[in-house]
């Protein structure tokens, strides 16, 4: 049973990562989109970005948490390691990107947003140096 839940898990936390990965690259071409004032470009994005998160990237991270905490109960000995510790912060701040995430999709939604393409290029790195953290912590368990 472990190891289907590992399995499963792994797969979430892939599916959940590729959707943080891509939704912030939606919203450069968006605002580049809306910096050149391509309408017909920002009704595409809307839509893209509205199914993205709605559609794959919440239900995986509701995945990921659930199976997580399902594993945590099968090896509950694993919350007294200080790599786990850091491991859980990690996707606690990972959780707060993807809600943050959803108030740039309502801001361009509503034509709101003003941050520029630049700003998320910068916005898209955060979880790559997350994934990066997390994958060492679980692997390596330094702690």
């Amino acid at each position: 049973m472990y190891l289907w839940l590992k399995a499963l898990h792994i797969v979430a936390v892939i599916t959940w990562f590729a959707a943080m990965f891509y939704l912030p690259r939606l919203y450069v071409y968006h605002a580049m989109a809306r910096d050149k004032g391509e309408q017909q470009a920002i009704e595409y994005f809307t839509v893209m970005e509205r199914k993205l998160y709605r559609g794959i990237m919440t239900p995986s991270m509701v995945a990921v948490l659930g199976l997580g905490i399902w594993l945590l109960y099968l090896m509950p000995h694993w919350l007294g390691m200080g790599w786990m510790h850091v491991k859980l912060l990690l996707v606690l701040l990972l959780v707060i990107y993807h809600h943050v995430c959803l108030i740039y999709l309502k801001q361009f939604a509503a034509g709101r947003c003003s941050r520029s393409h630049v700003y998320f290029r910068w916005f898209n790195e955060l979880p790559v140096i997350a994934l990066l953290a997390i994958v060492i912590l679980a692997v390596l368990k330094p702690f």
